[in-house]
């Protein structure tokens, strides 16, 4: 991994689905809106963006910390486009502030963590889990 500097942005954009909506991610009573899961997963999709160019061959980060607050409703239809921002760098692990818009408002924000790993390391031990 290449030093990432603090201010270092990303974006992901998803186009809100049926799939998407909380009513069938998870309970049919609920209203047909952006599931809270499905934003932070969009979240964590900017902070991936924004440490990729920065990370090496065999290199990529998984989510170690997520801390968000979901505050507005997106329906079906609407493009949500997270952003991600480098705040501090402690070794391998990297903190983001975080946020997500509908195009209309801010229906999201807070803070995320990810730290980079080696996959093979990583494989090779999820192999010996999976064996035991």
């Amino acid at each position: 991994m290449r030093q990432i500097p603090l201010g270092t942005q990303g974006t992901f954009t998803l186009h809100v689905q049926p799939e998407h909506l909380a009513n069938r991610f998870k309970d049919a009573i609920l209203p047909q809106v952006l599931a809270t899961p499905v934003m932070i997963l969009l979240m964590e999709n900017a902070a991936l963006n924004a440490i990729r160019p920065f990370l090496d061959a065999g290199e990529s980060a998984v989510g170690a910390a997520v801390d968000v607050r979901h505050f507005a409703a997106t329906p079906e239809g609407r493009d949500v486009t997270a952003t991600a921002e480098v705040v501090k760098v402690e070794g391998k692990r990297i903190h983001f502030k975080v946020a997500a818009s509908d195009g209309i408002e801010e229906i999201g924000s807070g803070t995320h963590e990810r730290v980079v790993i080696v996959l093979r390391s990583f494989n090779e031990r999820l192999a010996k889990k999976s064996r035991l």
